[in-house]
């Protein structure tokens, strides 16, 4: 009688899988929390790579050896259903590294929208991954001052 060997490849990409999830999710609440509007958008951009990168780590057509990629362009092919969201991410990707670079800047309303993107981003994923959504990240969105004076405009500006 042969002896199967253990499968152990599944219990490490499951584990993979719900550790950039769990990233993920630190990663919206640090963003909520951030009092920068340059750091906020930057740490949801990070959390959505994370949140693509935990559907790519699911796939199981992955071979180990496979040469990196772009995640935002291999996300459409494994999960036909986001590829809008990759298009809309690798866009914001340029986006993040001028900010990172300080040759741009981000108003606090763009990256307030950002962070709201990321958690229906990742709303989708959980349901792709077959995970439950936890708690809504955005209802904790700190303030952050509008030292540009570019974002939200002020409640007498809106009347």
């Amino acid at each position: 009688m042969r002896r199967s060997a253990r499968p152990t490849a599944p219990t490490a990409v499951a584990g993979a899988v719900l550790d950039l999830v769990e990233r993920t999710r630190t990663g919206l609440l640090q963003a909520c929390h951030a009092t920068r509007a340059d750091e906020r958008y930057r740490l949801a951009h990070l959390a959505a790579l994370r949140a693509a990168a935990a559907v790519l780590a699911a796939d199981a057509r992955r071979s180990a050896g496979s040469r990196p990629r772009n995640v935002w362009s291999v996300l459409p092919a494994v999960a036909p259903e986001l590829s809008e969201w990759a298009a809309f991410f690798e866009g914001s990707a340029a986006r993040r590294q001028l900010l990172e670079r300080g040759a741009a800047e981000v108003s606090t309303r763009e990256a307030d929208d950002l962070v709201r993107q990321v958690e229906t981003f990742l709303e989708l994923v959980l349901t792709h991954l077959g995970l439950p959504m936890m708690e809504s990240f955005t209802a904790c969105v700190a303030p952050v001052p509008n030292v540009s004076g570019v974002g939200y405009p002020r409640v007498s500006e809106a009347v």
